[in-house]
């Protein structure tokens, strides 16, 4: 095992087999993750696309729980302090959101995490049980290939709370097909994966305590591939979906994500920032739940 700094992210190389593994494993909170544990995956990343001998990375969660995405128990901190606070402190409470503009250089730097693993040039075996929510889900869907339990819970709620022009759109839309994409980040629901089985989103959706072990089995039958075949492969699959899918997204993905963070509510919207300072966070997605569910006819 390799020390990585931070001991939410562990990440292991296995030369003879020809794989890298990284796992994210702050299972307390349910692999959710914050900037520095983000940053953290994308080093481990940059090591395994500079060596040569990995052909394979394998993405998972511990604990059974792939990720619930980015971490809302500080929905702010990932743009620092608020206005103002490092150089007037008297202005500090007056501007209790971040500018655009900081919305903007911070999103631009995080969705370049984003697109980075979209482009890897190795390939990506995502291990995914338990939850793949947010940018856990965004994750899912990225990877070359995605193993995933029949009963992981799969979706975008933050779009219940930062809208839905949320994420890499150009992606959800080639991905999931524009039905499914707009149910989803319309709606903010949250669904099993084994409902849309029959769409192949997926590449292979199995029992519960099966999903390590085939995740395995695809990881080491990639790996058999010419190393250098599959790093050409990558681009040109890259080259593909950039001209037919992706033309756009590496602007349009933090572009309305910074718009998105920046909403105003009318009287009876539900506000997530609003109401988890007032109740706490486990409290905010309670009352977050409870504001959206309607009951079916």
């Amino acid at each position: 095992m390799t020390t990585t700094g931070d001991d939410r992210v562990l990440f292991d190389v296995e030369y003879d087999k020809r794989i890298a593994t990284i796992t994210l494993n702050n299972p307390s909170q349910r692999n959710s993750y914050d900037a520095a544990m983000r940053e953290t995956v994308g080093r481990c990343l940059e090591l395994v696309a500079e060596d040569d001998d990995i052909v394979v990375v394998v993405l998972r969660g511990a604990d059974g729980v792939f990720s619930t995405g980015a971490d809302m128990n500080n929905a702010y901190g990932w743009y620092g302090k608020a206005d103002g606070s490092a150089k007037d402190p008297a202005n500090a409470q007056a501007k209790s959101r971040p500018s655009q503009r900081r919305r903007l250089a911070v999103d631009r730097k995080s969705f370049g995490f984003y697109h980075n693993l979209m482009g890897f040039p190795k390939v990506t075996v995502a291990e995914i049980s338990g939850y793949a929510l947010g940018g856990g889900f965004e994750m899912a869907l990225m990877a070359d290939i995605a193993v995933i339990a029949t009963d992981t819970k799969i979706g975008m709620p933050a779009t219940r709370f930062l809208g839905p022009a949320l994420g890499s759109l150009h992606m959800f839309f080639h991905r999931l097909g524009p039905v499914l994409a707009r149910r989803l980040l319309l709606t903010g629901d949250i669904i099993e994966a084994a409902t849309i089985e029959h769409l192949g989103v997926f590449t292979d959706t199995c029992e519960p305590a099966a999903v390590s072990a085939r995740a395995r089995y695809w990881a080491e039958k990639v790996a058999k591939m010419p190393a250098d075949g599959v790093v050409i492969a990558k681009e040109a699959f890259r080259l593909v979906e950039q001209s037919q899918a992706y033309q756009g997204e590496e602007v349009a993905s933090y572009l309305f994500h910074a718009y998105g963070t920046n909403l105003q509510f009318a009287p009876g919207e539900f506000n997530f920032v609003k109401t988890r300072a007032q109740h706490g966070t486990k409290e905010a997605f309670r009352l977050r739940d409870e504001h959206f569910h309607v009951p079916e006819p």
